[in-house]
């Protein structure tokens, strides 16, 4: 799509939309994407998950899901003649959002996570080796960095950001922002080991369960994933879960029912005094949530 009138227009009245309904949505314009950091720095961390963007074919109601959820707020940019929206959590960007073709049918959403690289056209070369396949080529956009997606050996899809601003910081999430970050695999030895040849990544066992067949991913002293069995289940898909940290569980999942939304996994005791479920959006994607008791920091894990 070029950038027409029309495409203003579709934009300003989706705008119009959101502000409708009352959302907190910003003033957008033909604008790049923002960077990690402002001002950039030179620190990177390869490994650590930096953004995540959610594939939807109805923004109007993810963006209402997301900030009803969270208390993100919502800024629309026109990025080569395509809308963009950029979630905020307090003045930090978090997430992003990219509208689906709707005429590809009525997909459910779905969240895709990155994982900083510091040098995408060597690592893509990893993948292949590796087994894996690349959905989406390399892409420079200014100020953000290089972009691409890919699917692992097991089939599941990650994106990669090679970031021109650098890494964000390890720091303590806070509520609203993304904790942790989970794959779900039938062979999760044979996915672990895919990671710890294309990202490098530290790969051990899981000792916090009693399973044999679960991992974490580490890089730079930090773990930064885990990789986990599929649940038992009939319904169960393989691929990454993001999860959120929000300060009040049995509120955010309240929240997400009202909002439209789906309880798929109940709460349940997690690791490090907290505790984890999984919700469904309004439009079918799919996002963990973790509240940590006695305020946990991820950062000092293991």
């Amino acid at each position: 799509m070029h950038t027409t009138s029309t495409c203003r227009t579709v934009a300003i009245f989706t705008a119009a939309l959101l502000i409708g309904i009352g959302l907190p949505v910003a003033a957008h314009a033909q604008a790049p994407f923002q960077p990690l950091n402002a001002p950039a720095t030179n620190e990177h961390r390869p490994g650590k998950f930096v953004w995540a963007d959610l594939f939807t074919t109805d923004p109007v109601a993810a963006t209402k899901f997301y900030s009803g959820l969270f208390g993100w707020t919502a800024n629309i940019i026109i990025q080569n003649g395509r809308t963009y929206t950029v979630f905020s959590n307090g003045s930090r960007p978090v997430a992003g959002l990219a509208p689906r073709p709707s005429s590809k049918g009525n997909r459910p959403s779905r969240w895709i996570s990155y994982v900083a690289v510091t040098d995408m056209s060597a690592t893509l070369k990893l993948v292949t080796k590796a087994g894996g396949k690349i959905r989406a080529e390399a892409r420079n956009f200014p100020q953000r960095g290089i972009q691409a997606i890919i699917a692992d050996n097991e089939g599941s899809t990650v994106g990669l950001l090679q970031s021109s601003s650098g890494d964000s910081a390890d720091d303590e999430p806070k509520p609203g922002d993304f904790n942790w970050f989970e794959l779900f695999v039938s062979q999760p030895q044979t996915a672990s080991d895919f990671y710890r040849q294309v990202i490098n990544y530290d790969v051990a066992p899981d000792l916090r369960t009693e399973r044999k067949n679960d991992f974490v991913l580490s890089s730079g002293g930090l773990a930064r994933a885990g990789v986990a069995p599929l649940p038992d289940r009939e319904d169960a898909d393989a691929g990454w879960l993001a999860v959120v940290r929000v300060a009040n569980l049995d509120e955010t999942l309240g929240r997400a029912v009202t909002l439209g939304g789906e309880v798929i996994l109940s709460p349940r005791e997690a690791a490090y005094e907290s505790r984890f479920a999984i919700v469904a959006d309004s439009t079918g994607g799919t996002i963990g949530l973790v509240e940590y008791v006695n305020n946990a920091n991820p950062a000092n894990r293991p």
